[in-house]
This record gives C-alpha cells, sequence and structure tokens, in this order.
C-alpha cells in the first residue's frame, strides 16, 4: 500500500505542463496497476484537439466546467458530477470552461509511462486577439473568427 499527494507529484517528473493545463499523474505504469489516474486541471479559455491512439480513456469531473466535442461537432457540456468516456481512442476537442478551470480525475488503460505530456494536435487559449477584436468561437476548429 502507498499514499502520493498532488505536492508529491509536483516535485517529480509525473507533473506534466501539457500546453492548456496540468496533469498530475498519479499512478503510472511503473506502478504495476494495470491503469493510470491522473489529476488534470484544463484552464479556462482554452481547447485543445486530443486523440490518445494507444490509451482508452475515462475523465470524471471534480470541479469546474467546460465541454468536449467528438468529430461529427456533438458538444458535450462536462460539469462537476459528469463522466466522459473515449472507448473508441476518440479524436476529441477539450474545452476548459469560459471564465472557470475544468477539473477531472482521468484514468487511462493501458496505463501512461508518466513523464510525457499529451500532445494536442491544437491547443490554444482563448482571448488572444488584438484589443479591438469581438472573440467568436469557432466550435469545430476551436479558434476564433473576428467578426
Amino acid at each position: 500500500m502507498f499514499v502520493r499527494s498532488l505536492q508529491d507529484i509536483e516535485a517529480t517528473d509525473h507533473f506534466v505542463e501539457w500546453g492548456s493545463g496540468t496533469s498530475h499523474r498519479l499512478l503510472t505504469e511503473r506502478d504495476g496497476m494495470g491503469f493510470t489516474v491522473c489529476h488534470t486541471v484544463v484552464r479556462a479559455g482554452t481547447v485543445s484537439l486530443l486523440e490518445y491512439r494507444n490509451h482508452l480513456e475515462a475523465c470524471y469531473c471534480i470541479a469546474g466546467h467546460g465541454e468536449v466535442e467528438d468529430m461529427q461537432g456533438k458538444v458535450f457540456p462536462i460539469n462537476k458530477g459528469d463522466i466522459y468516456v473515449l472507448d473508441q481512442h476518440d479524436k476529441h476537442y477539450l474545452r476548459g470552461g469560459k471564465d472557470e478551470d475544468l477539473i477531472l480525475v482521468s484514468i487511462f488503460n493501458p496505463p501512461l509511462t508518466g513523464d510525457r505530456a499529451p500532445q494536442p494536435q491544437r491547443s490554444i487559449r482563448f482571448g488572444l486577439l488584438r484589443t479591438g477584436q469581438q472573440k467568436s468561437p469557432d466550435r469545430r476548429s476551436g479558434l476564433f473568427s473576428s467578426g
């Protein structure tokens, strides 16, 4: 038996900054449990295009809100108490809330090695337009258009 805290992880290579947030890899392949558990923070105002080709993933929201969008354009709001499951290695957009981080407990199978950041195919932070431009998110691309 063992116990780990988020603070314990922050001092190791299992604390990963992945562009749109952070991942505390609480359990990894080296722990021998057969799956990974992560405390994942998706920063407010960010969107990432993600796909895990070698891992199945389930994410349970413990705080905040955001959304996940499939490649057919169906958007699923994610709030505290919701779980989303990527059972087909689904490519997806993951968005933090407009004004609030999305905080998840993420489970991966097979387990992650622990120190490699996810490689978003695209990751941006909302609100990067020049002053005076109105922000209007294009849900499919995760980019803003002016107008």
